[in-house]
């Protein structure tokens, strides 16, 4: 399929024929979907692959028994990791700098890798650090106070970072979909469900949160709700 196609071919798919699917093309469609981009280069995201049976029933129940789920070949778990924060600046700070030197002009080097040890090792463990709300107090003054003087971004709250994690992860879960559809698999991705009883089911830590939830399969006729709905174009699109 083209782009265009395969963009037209996803829909939300509420009932899945009972058919299996190939779990390794599945993998690699999550192999694809670590390629989306992401705030920083941070890549603060997870992703649990289920095909155990016995799990895929448990995630149903935590998914409401909606037939997304009840029906579903497979599921895949999009997670965020802010609580890797640290770890993951310093995988990025170890990449960027074998990159300076494999490609970056000699004298330009050691400037750009240190310019990259202050963003990566101050900057991100500053900005993604929390705690109860009062880290992101702390930058927020700081920010409103720089603001006077040039132009700065604002959104670093605590509650702000945690949005920006969330929608990097989001990218990953939309590339996802739309790599099953060049395949032929469909997809929904579900935001009805038990947060608490997902992550005791995968034994996730304290510090991830859950993104969304999507199934996959092959569709049944009946399951896409009929055609696709969206607002006139002209009412959401605002050249400027």
């Amino acid at each position: 399929m083209t782009f265009e196609e395969i963009i037209n071919y996803r829909r939300s798919v509420r009932h899945y024929k009972d058919l299996p699917i190939d779990p390794e093309k599945v993998k690699h469609c999550i192999e694809l979907a670590t390629l989306a981009p992401n705030s920083s280069n941070m890549q603060l995201w997870e992703f649990y692959h289920i095909t155990d049976p016995e799990t895929l029933k448990k995630l149903s129940v935590a998914c409401l028994d909606q037939k997304a789920a009840t029906t579903a070949q497979q599921m895949v778990v999009f997670v965020t990791r802010q609580d890797l924060h640290r770890k993951r600046a310093k995988n990025v700070l170890e990449l960027e700098t074998q990159n300076f030197l494999k490609n970056s002009p000699k004298e330009k080097q050691q400037k750009r890798i240190k310019s990259r040890n202050l963003y990566y090792g101050k900057v991100m463990p500053f900005l993604y650090s929390r705690f109860l709300g009062i880290f992101g107090i702390g930058r927020k003054i700081i920010v409103n106070i720089i603001g006077i003087f040039r132009t700065i971004t604002y959104q670093v709250s605590e509650n702000d970072v945690r949005v920006v994690v969330h929608k990097t992860c989001a990218l990953a879960a939309q590339t996802f979909m739309l790599a099953m559809a060049s395949e032929s698999y469909d997809t929904c991705p579900m935001e009805g469900f038990d947060s608490r009883k997902t992550k005791n089911i995968l034994e996730l830590p304290y510090g991830a949160e859950i993104n969304m939830i999507i199934s996959c399969g092959i569709r049944e006729d009946k399951g896409v709700w009929g055609d696709r709905m969206r607002i006139p174009f002209n009412e959401v699109y605002k050249r400027v």
